[in-house]
């Protein structure tokens, strides 16, 4: 797949770039485990206090349509750092046949790492229980499986070793060490955090904050169900209760803490102006809506991501971008302003376009798709295309069931229309194999 070239990328830096290994910037993605897109106060949230985050958004970019192909921790992962769709790159679960696959997979960091960047991967790999390095990182700290929140195991560089603290203060700790750590070429640091996953532990220092906060429930989390047929073994009203809410929020203030140890750490050795910095997160998480807690449905609420961009190189502060982008971005944008060649296999693209030109787009819509897991039998196998006002939900395994919302008109997803002759155009392209296009 096509990406820029070094002089596009950097269209309005003075001179050429090429040869000039020196003037890459350094990339950093921070992503958060089951962070919904408007848990943040600059994405909306009425009461999370997010300083630090908020700061990349301030000084960079929001992306308001932005999303996962596969609302499920390892697949999203898998996504991530590969360019793929889960079924190209066949990590479909959170099960241990994950483990062979994440090694033989092409990433950003393990093309960057060949063009000659020091690449690193702190956190969550969560790709099968294997918590040993995988190809493409010099620096390497992760955990077994979801891993613990306090004293956890870890394997450091393919050792194991026992640490003591919080989970997410620890994660931190490398995060910075890394990013002080003297250097001559520049760097791809990969973090992933535990956070704000179950079961939603939040550090002692912050475990009374939003104490007095109210909770405010969408509208859609009075949804009867009765236009959805694949929902028809779950029970109308439930879904995530206000205290596990308000622990996804005091969660994430370590994580916000450790943002901000990381931009001082940028500013200290005088690389923050040359750091593109994102931060995003592996899917969102239902808080009642549609009855539902946890993500695998192919609601907006499950699927839809916080995703801010820091380069003031290239990106006016403060500036939105509408346009439809994915975690199965990430890897061709890097490799991209990385100045290095995307790998054939991404079947993602480069937004960096959209830094200098937040009104374009590129792409009308997304395929997004989940596979039914043995432990979540009443979670469908799903397949979908979005548009940016349309949503086409087609159940492969059961007839009758396919959902159709207008967004424009129904962004609840309230009342399914999947009798509209709008409908049939999607539904047509779905129910081929493969990925539509």
């Amino acid at each position: 797949m096509a990406t820029l070239t070094r002089r596009a990328a950097f269209g309005l830096l003075a001179g050429p770039l090429a040869g000039q290994k020196q003037d890459r910037p350094n990339l950093i993605l921070v992503f958060v485990d089951d962070l919904r897109w408007d848990a943040l106060s600059s994405t909306g949230h009425a009461f999370a206090k997010t300083p630090h985050i908020d700061r990349i958004a301030r000084e960079g970019m929001t992306f308001t349509n932005a999303f996962v192909t596969t609302p499920l921790c390892s697949p999203s992962r898998a996504t991530f750092l590969s360019g793929q769709y889960v079924q190209t790159h066949g990590v479909t679960g959170n099960t241990p046949a994950g483990t062979p696959i994440s090694h033989k997979l092409i990433t950003y960091p393990m093309l960057l790492q060949k063009g000659g960047y020091e690449t690193a991967y702190v956190g969550k790999i969560h790709m099968g229980m294997d918590a040993s390095p995988r190809p493409g990182f010099d620096r390497w700290v992760s955990f077994r499986g979801q891993g613990v929140y306090i004293d956890p195991p870890m394997n450091i560089d393919g050792n194991d070793v026992a640490r003591k603290g919080y989970m997410t203060d620890l994660l931190n700790d490398e995060a910075v060490a890394f990013l002080e750590k003297p250097r001559t070429k520049p760097f791809c640091l990969t973090v992933a955090h535990k956070a704000v996953h179950g079961p939603f532990t939040p550090a002692d220092r912050h475990k009374n904050l939003y104490n007095e906060a109210a909770i405010t429930v969408a509208p859609n989390a009075s949804d009867d169900l009765k236009s959805k047929p694949a929902m028809k073994d779950l029970k109308p009203g439930g879904g995530s209760n206000d205290e596990l809410i308000k622990n996804q929020l005091r969660c994430l203030a370590a994580i916000d803490e450790g943002i901000g140890r990381m931009f001082a750490a940028l500013e200290k050795s005088r690389q923050l102006d040359n750091t593109v910095f994102v931060f995003s997160s592996d899917n969102g998480y239902f808080w009642r809506e549609h009855g539902l807690g946890d993500k695998r449905w192919a609601f907006e609420e499950s699927i839809r991501i916080p995703m801010l961009v820091r380069y003031p190189r290239l990106i006016k502060a403060g500036s939105k971008a509408a346009g439809i982008v994915a975690n199965i971005d990430i890897a061709p944008t890097f490799t991209d302003l990385g100045g290095v060649p995307a790998a054939p296999s991404f079947q993602g693209k480069s937004f960096a376009p959209l830094f200098k030109n937040p009104k374009g787009r590129i792409r009308r819509e997304f395929f997004c798709e989940y596979f039914k897991e043995a432990n979540f039998p009443r979670t469908p196998s799903w397949r979908a295309i979005r548009t940016s006002r349309y949503k086409y939900v087609h159940y492969p395994e059961l007839t009758g069931a396919d959902e159709f919302y207008d967004l424009q008109k129904d962004p609840g997803e309230m009342k399914n229309i999947v009798s509209d002759p709008r409908a049939n155009a999607f539904r047509e392209r779905l129910v081929k194999p493969g990925v539509p296009v």
